[in-house]
């Protein structure tokens, strides 16, 4: 069961086209909520709504933010036209059409037809959604703006794609050019049925140069080796290198999380390289301080994954000035990028050894 209570919009906080941020007053005070158009239609300051407060009564955080479910002063807003009958979130009462890639009335069906190679092309697939904007500012950064890449969000995580405020921002300063939600993740330029065809859209109906792939916000664990949602990661590595793609991995690396198992090389990484990936792939790791350095290293050693991968150390020292230029204050778990640098630099290194395999490609 979900915690429903009612509320009034108090005030509009922002408001985009696919999504507002509302004020609502409950019994308990007034608290920030999340309002998806697709669902409710455009909120107005004195709206009754139904709010869920399920997450926030459970202390899971959902980025702070109560969920707008109903809007009893706008019941009936509008009815969905337009072409496409592929539904998202599927058999419940939020189910929904869009416009798949791969269908026969979309403008990219005969390429899809065609489709089944990547051709090369470098994919930086990301254990956690915070790993996004330092990978693409690499990619950035290293081809001088040249590069076309695309963002693919998985629904491993959050669902709607206006939620995550990086797409928004990445896109707005032209970082990365197009989005794709495959599976039950929904808001991207072009929807996907799964993260095979979303990889094929991106190289040949969108034409990138590069991907980057991954959950949007919201990873869930369970401290069991098999029990997180980044374990995606793997399987999507295998599907980058069974379309002939480059997959470059985004391990989880901290020296800030209070964990053990996540010190050094997070076990989740080290289960999905060990355990998940069936293939060979590249991993990017960062140049750290000679301490952090070794026990990086002996955990690589002690599983045998020098054996399986190609590890490549990269320079991360201009995040910091490429961050500043850009205004991109980098955060995950609550941990700045001045707290955890490893875990940023991470991803920045996986976004350059993707530049580099791109370049490869290109010289031969």
């Amino acid at each position: 069961m979900m915690n429903l209570t009612e509320g009034t919009v108090a005030k509009i906080l922002e408001q985009s086209d696919a999504m507002s941020v509302v004020l609502v007053q409950l019994a308990q005070g007034e608290f920030p909520a999340i309002c998806y158009h697709r669902f409710t239609g455009t909120p107005q300051a004195g709206d009754r709504v139904v709010v869920n407060t399920t997450a926030m009564d459970l202390g899971l955080g959902s980025g702070g933010f109560h969920f707008v479910v109903y809007n009893q002063s706008r019941p009936f807003w509008g009815r969905q036209e337009g072409p496409g009958h592929i539904m998202k979130l599927r058999y419940t009462p939020w189910q929904f059409r869009v416009l798949s890639v791969e269908e026969e009335k979309s403008p990219h069906r005969q390429i899809m037809e065609e489709a089944a190679s990547l051709e090369g092309m470098p994919v930086v697939v990301t254990l956690l959604h915070s790993h996004l904007t330092p990978a693409a500012l690499a990619l950035h950064w290293a081809s001088q703006g040249q590069l076309r890449i695309v963002y693919i969000m998985t629904d491993g995580g959050a669902l709607p794609l206006p939620f995550s405020r990086q797409v928004t921002e990445l896109k707005e300063k032209r970082i990365i050019a197009a989005t794709i939600t495959a599976g039950h993740a929904f808001g991207g330029d072009l929807e996907a049925v799964n993260y095979f065809s979303a990889l094929l859209a991106a190289k040949h109906a969108l034409r990138a140069d590069a991907a980057i792939i991954g959950m949007g916000p919201g990873h869930v664990g369970t401290n069991t080796p098999f029990g997180f949602s980044g374990l995606e990661q793997g399987q999507i590595v295998n599907a980058v290198a069974a379309l002939d793609g480059k997959p470059v991995v985004a391990p989880r690396i901290s020296f800030a999380d209070p964990r053990p198992r996540h010190r050094g090389l997070s076990h989740h990484s080290q289960t999905i390289l060990k355990t998940v990936v069936l293939t060979t792939a590249w991993v990017a790791l960062p140049r750290l301080p000679q301490e952090q350095a070794q026990l990086v290293w002996q955990q690589i050693k002690k599983e045998r994954l020098e054996d399986k991968f190609h590890f490549i150390e990269k320079d991360a020292a201009p995040l910091r000035e490429v961050m500043g230029r850009y205004a991109f204050d980098l955060s995950s778990m609550g941990r700045s990028y001045d707290e955890d640098p490893a875990f940023f630099d991470a991803a920045w290194a996986a976004g350059l050894v993707a530049h580099d395999l791109h370049l490869a490609g290109h010289s031969k």
